[in-house]
């Protein structure tokens, strides 16, 4: 059971005004929910625009994730540099050209503009998300820290189901349904019009998400913060050497909990992104019917993602959040192996319920590796979001496996991938006290 004292869960924030900040940075975890959620349909969409394998049109998530390896140590140094508040306006602004960037993606007719625009768009949320979940920690007492962020995290299903709707509705039904044998035989430019037509569809969203994130810039900026705010302070000139990055770095390594928290973010987003990816697939050989039916189910599986994050939260109060996070990881696993062997509706629907097992895993894993670490937080959290890399790497194997045995086989990936998240819940119960 988790034992948490009284009286901390009756000073939630360090500050009185903490509440607003904490309101605002909730719709930056829906807004990277959205962005995230509306990529997954991308790699089945320009495999059908753009005529190409599983294996390429994977690259897709492998900009995005890629993007979040490589601007999450920048972040780090912006959040010690200034502070957290910096690092969220920097990726929100980061990230609104990234998403303005779709329009002359959508102009020039071609997919590396196209993983351009998904790289700069991902980099801005790299930053904020490297910023934000500590800044969540930060806001109150240590002993709620990883529930507090649960909480905040629950709100990201907002987002993903938001952006499935959003793919299902605006981007999906504008496919035209002629198939890589048909476009192949078209005229070059009846084949223009159509694709035309479709990048049209792919870009109009993401340049509507980029005035949502304007507007979300706006009102942080506005927020003023205590002078004196712990989440915000500037390390101490004194200090610098310590926790400068080398000595950081240095720190961090010779931590299990922490070391072993990396590898297993890596996992568990690399099993996630895998999971909901390639769903569409994954139906659409198992029933078959068109990918516009097929995405009901990845919507259905966000709902359930949704509904089971505040499910989680609650469950974190009562028990230990290593010992869940172990159990759930195992359940995906198993879940998994059965759509792996019963490629048929009861497998569609194992595949939707992996959501339950994913809804618990990115902030617990990150609010257990980030505990106790204090202002090594900040390098830490760049760590844990450069471990997202998983999701870059993972997909691109799967999308081979995919092209070689098909979409059923291919959930043995994700379904290691849990193995080693369980592996890490369980270690864990050893060395942190939650």
């Amino acid at each position: 059971m988790n034992n948490q004292k009284t009286e901390t869960s009756k000073t939630p924030f360090v500050y009185p005004n903490m509440k607003l900040a904490f309101v605002l940075l909730v719709t930056c975890f829906t807004a990277w929910g959205v962005a995230a959620n509306m990529t997954d349909p991308l790699v089945k969409v320009f495999s059908q625009i753009f005529t190409m394998s599983n294996l390429e049109s994977a690259l897709v998530q492998f900009a995005y994730y890629g993007a979040y390896f490589c601007l999450a140590l920048p972040a780090a140094f912006i959040n010690v540099r200034f502070s957290y508040k910096t690092g969220v306006l920097t990726g929100l602004g980061l990230a609104t050209l990234g998403a303005l960037a779709f329009y002359p993606a959508s102009v020039s007719m071609t997919y590396g503009a196209f993983l351009a625009a998904l790289f700069i768009l991902a980099a801005g949320l790299s930053i904020l998300e490297t910023s934000a979940n500590p800044f969540v920690m930060a806001m109150g007492p240590k002993l709620t820290a990883t529930r507090r962020l649960n909480l905040a995290q629950a709100f990201n299903p907002v987002g993903t189901n938001i952006g499935v709707l959003l793919a299902a509705t605006l981007i999906l039904p504008n496919l035209n349904p002629a198939t890589a044998e048909q476009r192949a035989a078209m005229a070059p430019q009846a084949l223009h019009a159509i694709q035309q037509l479709e990048l049209d569809a792919v870009m109009m969203p993401y340049v509507g998400m980029a005035f949502f994130l304007i507007i979300i810039w706006i009102m942080i900026a506005l927020v003023k913060l205590p002078k004196s705010e712990k989440v915000a302070e500037k390390v101490d000139p004194a200090d610098k050497q310590h926790y400068g990055f080398i000595a950081t770095l240095g720190r961090l390594i010779k931590l299990p909990n922490y070391r072993w928290g990396v590898v297993a973010q890596f996992f568990n987003v690399a099993g996630q992104t895998c999971t909901w990816t390639f769903t569409i697939q994954y139906v659409q050989e198992a029933m078959g019917g068109s990918a516009t039916h097929a995405s009901d189910y990845l919507q259905y599986s966000l709902m359930i993602f949704l509904v089971s994050r505040f499910v989680m939260t609650w469950l974190i109060g009562i028990f230990r959040p290593t010992l869940l996070l172990g159990i759930m990881a195992l359940l995906g696993t198993a879940l998994c192996v059965y759509a792996a062997i019963n490629p048929s509706i009861s497998g569609v629907w194992a595949i939707v319920m992996i959501s339950v097992s994913l809804s618990l895993m990115f902030p617990t894993i990150y609010g257990v590796a980030l505990n106790g670490l204090g202002k090594d937080a900040k390098f830490g959290s760049a760590g844990l979001v450069m471990a997202i890399l998983g999701g870059a790497i993972m997909p691109v194997v799967q999308g081979g496996v995919i092209d070689s045995y098909g979409a059923a086989v291919s959930y043995i990936v994700p379904g290691i991938c849990f193995l080693v998240v369980a592996s890490y819940g369980f270690s864990s119960m050893k060395r942190v006290k939650d």
